[in-house]
């Protein structure tokens, strides 16, 4: 979601989402222009609820940067308590598995043109029918040794080919890829409206253009092949 609180409204209100049993967060949630307001957004369903911590989260939690310290800072000690206690994976039941990178780190990345050779290594140890994955920002929908890979795409900060909040509707191991269409103009205004640090640049990059996923995988990629390296 990435703060992005208009789109999380508009997913939150879809008939299938208010009808859902669980609501599943994976991650990043909060890094962006409505930090508080999205943490008491989906604070608010209750236990319906499932959060996963992403990698933005511990940058939260750590303030190392000026837009990690100023969401701290807007989060307050409640929710920083609350992000500090999210766990890296949950266990959704019918052998689903949430995760934000992988089941093994939250900055591990996969994409739709990661090799088959390498998700395999990385599911290895998995003992899930079907995972959850996020981090990369793009819907992806694969089976590798048996194992269903799912990328739900990302609310507030796609990289897909249509403006709109990216999710996916799960019932037991079926899976549907889900669009959500939003006023992103408006939403963009409501963006720059905040003392978010870097407000109208988040507005003009992550909600009003688009970058495709053939652009965007193969940068993913290369950033995984560093990673791999050490370099």
């Amino acid at each position: 979601m990435h703060g992005n609180l208009p789109a999380l409204e508009a997913v939150l209100a879809e008939p299938d989402v208010d009808e859902a049993d669980v609501v599943l967060s994976g991650g990043d949630a909060l890094s962006g222009p409505f930090p508080r307001e999205t943490a008491d957004l989906l604070r608010g369903l209750g236990e319906r609820l499932v959060s996963i911590r992403g990698n933005t989260e511990r940058d939260i939690l750590a303030g190392e940067d000026t837009k990690a310290a100023w969401c701290a800072a807007q989060l307050g000690a409640d929710n920083l308590s609350w992000v500090k206690a999210l766990p890296l994976t949950a266990d959704l039941g019918n052998g689903v598995l949430a995760c934000h990178g992988t089941p093994r780190s939250d900055m591990e990345i996969v994409t739709l043109v990661t090799p088959e050779e390498r998700l395999r290594a990385i599911l290895t140890d998995v003992d899930a029918d079907v995972v959850l994955a996020g981090h990369t920002h793009s819907q992806i929908d694969r089976v590798v040794e048996g194992i269903r890979w799912v990328n739900a795409g990302s609310v507030g900060m796609p990289y897909e080919h249509e403006q709109g909040a990216y999710w996916a509707l799960v019932e037991d191991s079926a899976v549907e890829l889900r669009r959500t269409p939003y006023n992103t103009e408006a939403a963009a205004e409501r963006i720059r409206a905040t003392s978010s640090p870097k407000a109208d640049e988040f507005a003009a990059e992550y909600v009003l253009t688009m970058y495709p996923p053939e652009e965007t995988a193969p940068f993913f990629e290369r950033m995984a092949a560093e990673q791999d390296t050490g370099s």
